[in-house]
């Protein structure tokens, strides 16, 4: 529908709207899962680029002052930003694209997002671009799909309980990350801070997951831990003050937690154990951002694996202690080896996936004649 002979110098890409990606199969969570296990495995072979000198940048990022001499420059309130987060995949995707979103926690008072996000997706070889895309599914399933490839390879697979820090959008495609690689689970725990987010959460669970027999709202961190065996904390709120992020204490947890962190994150004395299993998504985009960081970097980029990179530089941890998911998603180190093991993992996000689940979904869109086919030019006036 939208293919141009190789030959010719017209260029056309198409714009997929957000039910255009939904129509494509954005939010098939499964597929999504399955899709971040193989680019786990490129990452770890290296057949991949993201942003900066090593190639490893999370992304650039714009942030506001807290004085400026200039009235009308956006003030600091929490999460507020513009990020651009370019990457190359290869192996059967081949393509580059970039991610550019601004966010403001004040847009939900308007009824909106958080963040609103966009995607451009680009032919390698011209750099010529393929589509624009509504991205806002396409960054909240890639960002629960990780937690389903860690569960998949590291958490106990007769799981059933899992506790929830955040009734949000990340705790939705989380949970259906999780039922998607670990069938069994049938109670969910959640807390949050409003009523009406927790009760439309509570009625989203019952609605999609008939098997989830057990849906129970609670009022502290440490219930959402207590006799889970998958726990994840999903909500959002500012940075820059350590000690306001929630805290993993290891007296809560039982044997054979698996933890997944992809939001505000410390840990207590007990997590930061040699027996505590602290896996990274990607150890190389950590210690970049570590570089890149005032110290300590935990202040600025608030997951654990942060975290454990300070705590790596103060001489309490071991870096060698530090596993790579990629490493284990490519069958070169060991998932879970027992059901009493305690395994915390860091979910950073990357660019590569924003790369690889919106390669999936362009050819899915071209197969079914979805979206919006637009026009750069029949030929450039300047070559």
């Amino acid at each position: 529908m939208f293919e141009v002979p190789v030959s010719s110098t017209k260029i056309d890409f198409i714009y997929l709207s957000e039910p255009d990606m939904i129509a494509a199969g954005v939010t098939d969570m499964a597929a999504c899962v399955d899709t971040m296990e193989e680019m786990f495995g490129l990452l770890y072979h290296g057949d991949y680029r993201m942003a900066g000198p090593t190639n490893n940048s999370h992304g650039a990022i714009i942030v506001f002052p807290e004085n400026s001499p200039f009235p009308d420059m956006p003030k600091p309130t929490p999460d507020r930003r513009y990020m651009a987060m370019p990457a190359y995949l290869g192996g059967r995707f081949r393509t580059a694209g970039v991610k550019w979103y601004g966010s403001n926690i004040a847009n939900r008072e308007k009824g909106l997002p958080r963040s609103i996000l966009m995607f451009i997706l680009n032919d390698v070889d011209t750099g010529a671009p393929l589509a624009i895309m509504s991205a806002n599914l396409l960054s909240a399933y890639r960002t629960g799909a990780v937690p389903g490839v860690g569960a998949r390879h590291l958490a106990r697979k007769d799981s059933r309980v899992v506790g929830i820090l955040g009734p949000g959008v990340m705790a939705r495609t989380s949970l259906a990350a999780f039922m998607a690689t670990c069938p069994m689970i049938d109670t969910v725990k959640v807390k949050g801070r409003g009523e009406k987010s927790l009760a439309a959460f509570v009625s989203w669970v019952r609605a999609t997951y008939p098997q989830i027999t057990t849906v129970q709202t609670v009022d502290t961190i440490e219930e959402v831990m207590q006799g889970s065996d998958i726990v994840t904390f999903c909500q959002s709120g500012a940075i820059g003050d350590p000690s306001q992020y929630p805290m993993v204490r290891r007296e809560w947890i039982k044997p054979g937690t698996f933890l997944s962190m992809p939001s505000l994150t410390d840990v207590d004395e007990g997590m930061q154990a040699s027996d505590i299993r602290k896996v990274l998504d990607n150890p190389a985009m950590y210690e970049a951002g570590f570089e890149e960081c005032e110290k300590p970097a935990h202040r600025w980029v608030p997951v654990v694996g942060m975290r454990y990179l300070d705590l790596v530089a103060e001489g309490r941890v071991d870096r060698d202690t530090l596993e790579d998911l990629g490493k284990i998603v490519a069958g070169e180190a060991p998932g879970r080896t027992n059901d009493d093991e305690i395994i915390i993992l860091s979910v950073g996000g990357m660019s590569v996936e924003d790369v690889a689940w919106g390669t999936v979904i362009y050819r899915n869109a071209i197969a079914r004649g979805i979206g919006t086919s637009l026009n750069l030019w029949n030929e450039p006036a300047l070559r």
